[in-house]
């Protein structure tokens, strides 16, 4: 009983600071209590952390817009939770929330708690939505309650692997071999399983794939491996915290491929990274979730972020936009019931939003608009480079030093 006082105790505080300036305005309307969830402690605390400012942000957009207009401007009210980065703690919070009365859940980033935290949420017949977690198990059980908003790890492989063929052929096939190193929860493991299948048809041969437990700290053994094994193409699939040792040790062995290619990179696609790292980020090429960067919104939001003393990172605006997601199907629904608003997300056609994606269509809990985009460190910058239309520089392909 203490534990879930102190849960509620700790969400109405958060809710608060965020309510303030429009709480006289929406007072006649009842708050929609919406679970925000996320590893803000342990292992994935930084990724964590930064979801759950994108999340708090949007709500407080939503509100100073009126709140849910249907229901009368009813308020949207944050109730948090701390998944710890592991997948039962995750699942508790969801426990919890259910009993606190929230009428949907975002969250929760990391795919294996995801896939946990979805399945609780199924017995209380309550909505996820699902921000990050690209594991393709959580939109493939029929779990009617399930709604990923971005790209799964499969179609972003597909997308990934073309465009390195494209890439290496328009180069003249300077790259023939990779390794993949991987973090071996259900992230990193599918990747590299996706990604160890289809590059040898696209003519690339896989020398070697290499797991590490997360967290690891020393990848100086792995590093040796690979000046030995010397691959033209090194592909991470990690957490940002191994991603960053693992290029640091890299760059202290001079361990320089022909590119670093990352597909789905937990740093490659950071302003964090290139900022603590602008030696090492030269040059590496990520397929991830990356923001329309032709959408006027995306400057706006992203000095609040950097003003609030934080980076603009994918797991802020891949939130942000799940949120208002979320209150999208909460209007059409016109009601914080549960089942309403899996109905509402169900036939949602949301496009309202800074992503690179089309209209969403929910076909089995997946939405089958959303798209990754390919981006380049070049310049000291984070540029797009794959697809043509939202192309902001051209790729360099294999990297110069």
């Amino acid at each position: 009983m203490n534990t879930r006082r102190h849960f509620l105790t700790r969400s109405a505080a958060a809710a608060a600071l965020l309510s303030a300036p429009w709480i006289a305005r929406g007072q006649s309307a009842s708050a929609v209590k919406i679970g925000v969830l996320h590893p803000v402690t342990g292992a994935l605390a930084y990724s964590g952390q930064q979801c759950r400012l994108g999340a708090l942000l949007a709500i407080e957009d939503i509100n100073q817009a009126g709140g849910i207009k249907s229901l009368g401007g009813a308020p949207l009210e944050a109730v948090l939770g701390d998944a710890q980065s592991r997948p039962e703690a995750g699942s508790a919070e969801v426990e919890k929330m259910a009993a606190a009365g929230v009428s949907a859940v975002v969250g929760a980033y990391a795919s294996a708690i995801c896939l946990a935290t979805t399945q609780t949420a199924a017995r209380y017949g309550l909505p996820h939505v699902v921000d990050v977690g690209v594991a393709d198990q959580i939109v493939e059980r029929g779990l009617k309650n399930t709604f990923r908003f971005g790209p799964g790890y499969r179609s972003c492989t597909e997308r990934a692997i073309q465009d390195l063929a494209a890439l290496n052929q328009a180069a003249g096939k300077p790259a023939r071999t990779v390794m993949i190193v991987h973090e071996d929860s259900l992230f990193g493991a599918g990747t590299a399983a996706l990604l160890s299948k289809s590059l040898p048809e696209h003519g690339f041969e896989v020398k070697e794939v290499i797991k590490h437990p997360n967290p690891t700290r020393d990848f100086n053994n792995i590093v040796l491996r690979m000046r030995s094994v010397n691959p033209d193409i090194v592909i991470p699939a990690n957490y940002y915290n191994e991603y960053a040792l693992l290029l640091r040790a890299m760059k202290q062995q001079k361990v320089q491929p022909k590119a670093i290619y990352s597909v789905l990179g937990g740093a490659a696609s950071s302003y964090k990274f290139l900022k603590e790292y602008p030696d090492v980020a030269h040059g590496i090429i990520d397929c991830n979730h990356w923001f329309n960067p032709k959408d006027a919104r995306v400057a706006p939001l992203k000095a609040r972020v950097e003003l609030k003393g934080a980076y603009f990172s994918y797991e802020v605006f891949m939130t942000y936009t799940s949120m208002f997601l979320l209150a999208d199907a909460l209007e059409r629904a016109k009601s914080a019931d549960r089942a309403a608003i899996i109905e509402a997300l169900a036939a949602s056609a949301f496009s309202d939003h800074l992503m690179p994606y089309g209209p969403t269509r929910f076909v089995d809990g997946q939405n089958t608009g959303a798209r990754p985009l390919l981006t380049q460190v070049l310049g000291g910058d984070i540029q797009v480079i794959i697809p043509p239309e939202y192309r902001q520089a051209d790729a360099q392909f294999p990297v110069k030093a």
